[in-house]
């Protein structure tokens, strides 16, 4: 299969399409054809070698990315070949207190990322994707979307009435903002740019 690969810390212009192994899943595991992916500021940043000093070369980057299921390991459950699934950005955290080793598990990052043809992962990494949402939308959705309604709905929800400040334009700020109008809020941007 192919994927791009990055083989030094210099950018975007580090990184080549490569010849990969085709996975195959193990016990737990699914095999997903990738259809669409989205860019973070972080993959960019990932790509200049400044995410962390845990993150080595050669890495396949980028942490979002949606597919459609090609097959599936003994003991998998959840899903069947056909179905349209989205990758969580952090594989091993799946409820409460993040762990040390939650961070690790991040996609485009200290493992697999979705910049390839097709990628392993567990299970419990994935989700089916709304009837409703195409995979490039769902590919847009676990990295800046889930952050910021994390941010805004999970600890204290932001209410109609309330005000809200954004930073920036970024995906995370602009999820915020969407998320924080449908909430009734009034919304207050600040950016370095007064174009933006």
């Amino acid at each position: 299969m192919r994927a791009y690969q990055l083989k030094e810390f210099s950018g975007p212009g580090g990184l080549a399409i490569v010849e990969l192994p085709d996975p195959a899943p193990g016990p737990g595991e699914v095999l997903m054809r990738v259809a669409a992916v989205s860019l973070n500021y972080r993959d960019l940043v990932m790509t200049r070698g400044g995410y962390g000093s845990g993150v080595k070369t050669p890495l396949v980057p980028l942490s979002d990315g949606a597919g459609t299921v090609e097959a599936i390991g003994p003991g998998v459950t959840r899903f069947k070949a056909g179905d349209r699934v989205v990758a969580t950005f952090f594989q091993n955290w799946m409820y409460g207190d993040v762990r040390n080793r939650d961070p690790l598990s991040a996609l485009g990052g200290g493992g697999k990322g979705m910049l390839a043809e097709k990628i392993v992962l567990h299970e419990s990494g994935l989700l089916k994707v709304p009837e409703h949402l195409s995979l490039e939308e769902a590919a847009c959705l676990p990295c800046a979307a889930l952050t910021a309604w994390h941010a805004l709905m999970e600890q204290i929800p932001v209410r109609a009435g309330e005000s809200v400040l954004i930073q920036g334009t970024g995906g995370v700020s602009i999820f915020a903002l969407q998320f924080a109008r449908l909430a009734g809020a009034r919304v207050f941007a600040i950016s370095s740019s007064d174009a933006k």
